[in-house]
């Protein structure tokens, strides 16, 4: 399965993008603020220009999984269908535990992607019944072997 996110709004604090599964829109993201990172870059790059919970993931391919349970997360009751075990980006240089996940506003993400309806400025909204949406397709992907891939790109 290929997850994609195309960033088009890039705001102050916040990212909004649109996730496609296999090429076909899922929903609206919501990520922190875009500061042109690229996968391509140094690491050293990323740390000069990266703020702490402030700076959105850079550009590039991740592999995902939904296999590690989230010490953050796991004993949330809206996570109890999935025992915690968020989807996971791997390998993303200069950060760790990027996740997707539940929230609504910028203050929610702290580098992660947050998935939902973007009705609001700033926010997504529905984003649980979104989340669980995305859970089931990802979690039928991982059954099947499929490997799951997000690729996160500018518009």
């Amino acid at each position: 399965m290929k997850i994609t996110v195309e960033r088009f709004a890039f705001k102050k604090n916040y990212t909004i993008g649109r996730m496609y599964l296999d090429g076909k829109f899922f929903c609206d993201t919501l990520e922190d603020y875009d500061r042109k990172l690229d996968s391509t870059m140094s690491l050293d790059e990323i740390k000069k220009i990266k703020v702490k919970n402030e700076t959105a993931i850079p550009t590039g391919t991740y592999n995902v999984t939904i296999n590690e349970q989230s010490p953050r997360f796991k004993s949330r009751s809206q996570y109890a269908f999935c025992n915690g075990k968020l989807p996971r980006l791997k390998d993303v240089p200069g950060y760790e535990g990027v996740l997707i996940h539940i929230g609504n506003k910028p203050s929610d993400t702290s580098g992660c992607i947050l998935v939902g309806e973007n009705k609001a400025v700033g926010q997504v909204l529905y984003s649980t019944k979104t989340f669980g949406s995305l859970y089931e397709k990802l979690a039928e992907a991982n059954r099947k072997g499929e490997q799951i891939l997000i690729e996160i790109k500018r518009k």
